[in-house]
């Protein structure tokens, strides 16, 4: 008898550390071909430049990955004070003159991080994904056409610097952001050196937490192997508030049912005996009533329906706050 090989890849997912020189579809590509596996998907693009943690999912599990991205961020960064260029990291060009910003007190530097603090009006990097009249924004500047984008209402809940180098007129930044989704690293270090008149590049990043997933729980590209793929259930808990139902209400949230559920968060991950159902939404007009929004199990796979009593939800969940 033939060897069957290794047991096909799931409904899972896996937490990766990308890279330096890599695109995120690339890291997305590498995983596909060593797992051999058709469908993936990967949650939060980083730049080619950026390191750290990325979510790549395998078939159901592809459909969260949306939800994930609204997840607040950590990063790790580094800013260098003393040149602006076109990009806004070190991949661009210069733009204007070099500046010596070793001049700059700390003090100087703190209060002008503090600015950045809390909610704030961005305007994202011109050399972006984003779409202006169906092009991508890169492309654009690439062309040498000029692009102009809207500025964009995200929170910043801690800018800390760690560490300040200063060396042969340059001033090299360390600094932790917790962010909201939709923040570019790079137009917070665009800002800061202008803001302090010398110019400022993003020379380092390195993103170390989406929501309540951590670097710490990745894997290199080298280490992906199908024991590292998690389950699907394991992976909801990150996204929305968990709630265990019953079999009765199981049975009808696999039919896409709205259920009768109070919940204390406006978004629900249902389980049934550990088994993930799909995300419900309370319902803004009835309170005291769940709405489906996406439903990951048929009737087929719950398995037993019994009156046993349902235990509870075997999930190890962070009890950490999102910041």
């Amino acid at each position: 008898m033939s060897d069957p090989g290794p047991p096909a890849v799931g409904d899972g997912y896996l937490l990766v550390d990308k890279p330096s020189g890599l695109t995120s579809q690339q890291a997305v590509t590498r995983v596909k071909r060593t797992l051999a596996v058709r469908k993936a998907g990967h949650g939060g693009t980083l730049d080619p430049m950026a390191t750290g943690l990325l979510v790549i999912a395998f078939g159901r599990a592809t459909r969260l990955l949306g939800y994930l991205a609204d997840q607040d961020k950590q990063y790790r960064a580094t800013i260098r004070l003393g040149q602006a260029t076109n990009s806004d990291d070190a991949e661009g060009e210069p733009v204007g003159e070099r500046q010596d910003a070793t001049g700059l007190t700390t003090g100087v530097i703190e209060e002008a991080l503090d600015r950045y603090r809390g909610e704030i009006d961005q305007v994202p990097s011109a050399v972006s994904a984003i779409k202006v009249e169906g092009r991508r924004a890169y492309d654009l500047v690439r062309e040498g056409r000029p692009v102009v984008l809207k500025a964009r209402r995200v929170t910043i809940s801690r800018f800390d610097l760690v560490d300040r180098r200063d060396h042969g007129g340059w001033v090299d930044l360390d600094v932790v952001v917790d962010c909201s989704t939709g923040t570019y690293i790079r137009a917070l270090a665009r800002d800061l050196g202008r803001d302090l008149a010398v110019g400022a590049h993003l020379s380092a990043l390195r993103r170390t937490r989406i929501g309540q997933l951590t670097l710490a729980q990745a894997s290199s590209l080298d280490q992906v192997d199908r024991a590292a793929v998690r389950d699907i259930a394991a992976l909801a808990p990150s996204i929305a508030s968990p709630v265990e139902v019953d079999a009765e209400q199981a049975r009808a949230a696999v039919f896409g049912r709205p259920l009768p559920l109070r919940l204390d968060a406006n978004l629900a991950a249902v389980f049934f005996r550990s088994r993930f159902l799909g995300l419900y939404r309370s319902d803004a007009a009835n309170p005291s009533q769940a709405r489906p929004l996406a439903v990951f199990l048929d009737l087929s796979e719950l398995g037993d329906l019994g009156s046993d009593p349902t235990p509870k939800l075997d999930i190890q969940i962070s009890q950490r706050g999102r910041v």
